[in-house]
């Protein structure tokens, strides 16, 4: 089922869900009973969130586009016992996002921990994409986890306890080519949540914050950005190598990490206080080689 947005809900006017006071991430044990709330919910990397948190005795809002998957997954971890409701939810608008928020809130009374999940790519040349396109991929995946710190942050500092969470991408660390718009937008996030928790820490807050970098994860964002881009229209035409290179990043996601295995990553590192999430830690080497020659001869390395 899907529930309705209820409306203008501040942050002093929620009622506090636990009187517990965690500092330095929320403990394993202390899931329980807590509200999740994550975007790009039903399906991927973001249902395995909700699994997670599931799994841990949380209550989950389930937030995507499309009503169906989203029943779906709401109703996988209902009959497995927990607490969930959906909410459809256009990441890119922020008062869809505040929507979302004001769904949670009705449902649960507050929420503890806010993961910025849903996000879009398509593999396109930074030098001839659409600028409707560029406008697209900015708007779900930078545009969507600035909302979220601005609409969820207070929400959860109104708790006294919990955990804001934004999923970029080993493309947020390291750029490679055909991929502009993805990596400018997932360089943002880690540049938005690195920010956070710096402030959060500056302040001495028991809220926590992380950015999850996955490498390659069995998902279907390559088929669901073709069928939510704007105007159902292609791309604009980069040749022969342009189309090699989709197929080629849908072939290594379908051999890539279960989205459960990711989700458990997530609330792992939400209970003992991880900022960095990389699901492919061995990946850092090219981050480092970069970084290397940064220092040394200030040259860009192949990526």
């Amino acid at each position: 089922m899907i529930f309705a947005s209820a409306s203008g809900f501040r942050a002093e006017e929620i009622a506090v869900t636990s009187s517990v006071f965690i500092c330095g991430g929320l403990k394993v044990e202390e899931f329980n009973g807590r509200v999740g709330v994550v975007t790009g919910g039903a399906s991927g990397i973001g249902l395995g969130m909700c699994r997670a948190f599931a799994k841990r005795g949380m209550k989950v809002v389930v937030a995507d586009l499309n009503e169906e998957t989203i029943n779906a997954a709401v109703e996988e971890l209902t009959n497995g016992g927990a607490e969930a409701i959906g909410h459809v939810c256009d990441v890119s608008s922020h008062e869809a996002v505040q929507g979302l928020a004001d769904a949670a809130v009705s449902a649960f009374g507050g929420v503890n921990v806010f993961c910025a999940n849903a996000g879009v790519g398509i593999p396109t040349s930074a030098r001839k994409m659409k600028l409707a396109d560029w406008k697209w991929i900015i708007d779900v995946d930078l545009w969507g986890p600035i909302y979220g710190v601005d609409v969820f942050l207070p929400l959860i500092e109104a708790q006294g306890e919990g955990h804001i969470n934004a999923t970029s991408s080993m493309a947020g660390l390291i750029s490679s080519q055909m991929m502009g718009a993805y990596n400018v937008a997932k360089h943002g996030v880690v540049a938005l949540m690195a920010a956070t928790e710096r402030e959060l820490r500056a302040k001495k807050s028991p809220i926590t914050a992380s950015v999850l970098c996955p490498g390659p994860i069995n998902t279907n964002i390559s088929r669901n950005s073709v069928s939510y881009r704007p105007g159902q229209s292609k791309p604009r035409a980069d040749g022969e190598s342009a189309g090699k290179l989709a197929n080629n990043i849908q072939a290594t996601l379908e051999q890539g990490m279960h989205p459960d295995e990711v989700g458990e990553l997530v609330a792992d590192a939400i209970a003992t206080d991880k900022f960095w999430i990389l699901t492919h830690p061995y990946w850092a080497k090219a981050i480092q080689k970069q970084l290397d020659a940064l220092r040394e001869d200030q040259s860009l390395t192949r990526a």
